[in-house]
């Protein structure tokens, strides 16, 4: 086939802090991973990368790049880029060249079939093009599936093999464009976690009378033991069976009477499963805790397995939204049965004093629960300029316009406190909605989290919270996944590793230690416990890879005063009304 001309001599020096090869080198890694898939494709392979920027063009065989990444030669075709780039990442190139992605065609054919995935196949195939120069999306779906399905699997090297053109075109000038949003992005995530973690340093005055050094290390078990009961629900008015695990703490004390004990709920995310937060379920029955930890049928890690496996076409039914909050409320409805005929519950449990921990989805849940409202408004509002917006969580709320706006209170009045740890919140609920909590409420977020914005769907939402009882924790460089157990059954069914972030143990006593102090002081009413919930105690037990930060009062006014220092004030603004 024949060679496409190069337009210049020379390459181009272009105005921007990174060059031209690198931007390539990161869009292309993009797309290795974020695969994708489609129809069979036509029995073409490309065999040069086209880069263009207006109406200068470069290219580069793709021969080159595989000689580069089998035998680490690099011919002179390579070398017109490769002198600009220092070869720290030119090794770094090669072994992302030939890394292997272990994941099925089936598995990636499914998952990217996805409503969500066609929407980032879309976004990318702006940047990657076909020949033509047209929106390479099909043909990058085309790519992957090949590439999954070859022998040598799914790697960079075999993706560009199987792309269905002669060449591939890399639109530079809108890769910068992009590169420039989320730059914008990733800077007003930054400003909003400083101006947090400022607040909470201006907050963190010592406590009169309270040596926190002397107090008991809330990230340590408590004196309680636990036995565990599986229970087997099914819930006939929504023709929904699902199992839940029930952490019953045995007090290190014969006591002739047993107080009932205050119940947690814990609820998982997508993908996840009621053994992804076990630390904390063992944690609180520890503290003396009865905690109640349901598996969500259709959102769960059986139903990702599902989707990559063929047997399920959606990874998330938009009736999730509504099933997950009623999942709980039937699960404290068969505790409550079970606790006046079963002896096993008997007297052991207070149905009246209930807390709710989540994360992620979840953590969506645990919102709808303490009272938050669905705003079918806001989500018609947000959900039309979804194209504009990097959120990819909104992705999942926009689901929710499927529905019928006929139930949008879903709360439970024996719900007396809430944690949300990486909720989605800023369209399902808006402003409206998260001011219906009238209870205690702690929001976590983690400030390298990409699933779940921390400006757009934690800190943001935070100011709209009317409650006088609230909190907002922010942990730095803590991921989407780092409060996750790492491995053995609360592991999921990823079909690629989770991106825990650094020392998630760290995170996960932190998160330990926070819910235990907000559950006993606003489900057990321990307020010996309160010093610990204060900026101070968040001080004290930060660590400088995870750095912990909490406030109690953060308004809408310092959030925007953040975000609009060095003249970011129109960006932040037009990002934060997306």
């Amino acid at each position: 086939m024949a060679e496409f001309a190069v337009k210049s001599t020379k390459p181009r020096q272009i105005k921007h802090p990174t060059s031209k090869l690198l931007h390539w080198m990161g869009i292309v890694t993009g797309v290795w991973l974020l695969p994708a898939i489609a129809p069979t494709p036509p029995a073409f392979a490309a065999e040069r990368i086209q880069i263009t920027f207006e109406i200068f063009e470069r290219s580069i065989s793709v021969n080159s790049l595989e000689l580069y990444a089998r035998q680490g030669r690099i011919n002179d075709d390579l070398a017109t880029y490769a002198q600009y780039v220092p070869s720290e990442q030119m090794a770094r190139l090669r072994q992302i060249l030939v890394t292997r992605l272990p994941i099925s065609p089936v598995a990636v054919s499914q998952f990217l079939y996805t409503p969500q995935a066609e929407y980032l196949l879309e976004r990318l195939g702006q940047v990657i093009q076909t020949e033509a120069g047209v929106s390479g999306s099909r043909a990058i779906r085309a790519a992957l599936i090949k590439a999954a399905a070859d022998r040598n699997g799914l790697t960079l090297l075999n993706f560009l093999r199987k792309f269905p053109t002669p060449s591939i075109r890399i639109d530079l000038v809108r890769s910068l464009q992009i590169a420039d949003e989320l730059s914008k992005i990733v800077e007003q995530n930054n400003r909003a976690i400083a101006a947090v973690t400022s607040a909470s340093g201006t907050e963190a005055q010592p406590q009169s009378g309270v040596s926190l050094s002397q107090l008991p290390d809330l990230r340590r078990p408590g004196t309680f033991t636990w036995r565990k009961e599986t229970l087997r629900l099914n819930d006939i008015s929504r023709n929904r069976a699902f199992d839940a695990d029930v952490y019953l703490p045995i007090s290190p004390i014969l006591q002739p009477r047993q107080t009932p004990a205050p119940v947690i709920v814990i609820s998982h995310g997508v993908g996840s499963d009621r053994n992804s937060f076990l630390y904390l379920a063992k944690q609180l029955a520890s503290y003396g805790f009865v905690v109640a930890v349901p598996e969500h049928p259709g959102s769960n890690a059986e139903q990702l397995q599902n989707l990559l496996a063929g047997r399920a076409v959606q990874a998330i039914k938009p009736d999730e939204f509504i099933n997950r909050p009623l999942d709980v409320k039937f699960l404290l409805d068969e505790l409550e049965r079970r606790s006046q005929s079963d002896l096993t519950f008997q007297g052991k449990i207070d149905l009246q004093q209930v807390g709710v921990i989540g994360q992620s989805f979840g953590g969506y849940t645990a919102l709808a629960l303490a009272g938050a409202t669905l705003d079918f408004g806001q989500l018609q509002k947000n959900c039309q300029n979804l194209d504009r917006s990097w959120n990819l969580s909104l992705l999942l709320q926009c689901e929710v316009l499927k529905l019928s706006p006929v139930q949008t209170n879903l709360r439970d009045e024996r719900i007396k406190a809430a944690i949300a740890i990486n909720p989605l919140s800023s369209s399902v609920f808006g402003p409206a909605g998260m001011s219906q909590i009238k209870i205690p409420v702690a929001i976590v977020s983690g400030s390298a989290d990409t699933v779940t914005p921390p400006l757009e769907e934690q800190i943001q939402p935070f100011t709209w919270l009317t409650t006088p009882d609230k909190y907002l924790v922010t942990i730095a460089n803590a991921t989407h996944f780092s409060t996750l157990e790492e491995s053995g059954p609360g592991g999921g069914v990823w079909p690629v590793p989770l991106p825990f972030g650094p020392e998630p143990a760290t995170a996960r006593r932190y998160i330990s230690a926070m819910s235990v102090a907000f559950f006993q002081t606003y489900i057990s009413d321990r307020s010996d416990y309160r010093p610990y919930l204060s900026a101070e105690y968040a001080r004290f037990i930060s660590r400088e890879a995870l750095q912990l930060s909490l406030v109690q009062s953060f308004s809408d006014a310092q959030l925007t005063a953040a975000l609009q220092r060095e003249g970011t004030g129109r960006e932040a603004g037009e990002q934060r009304r997306r």
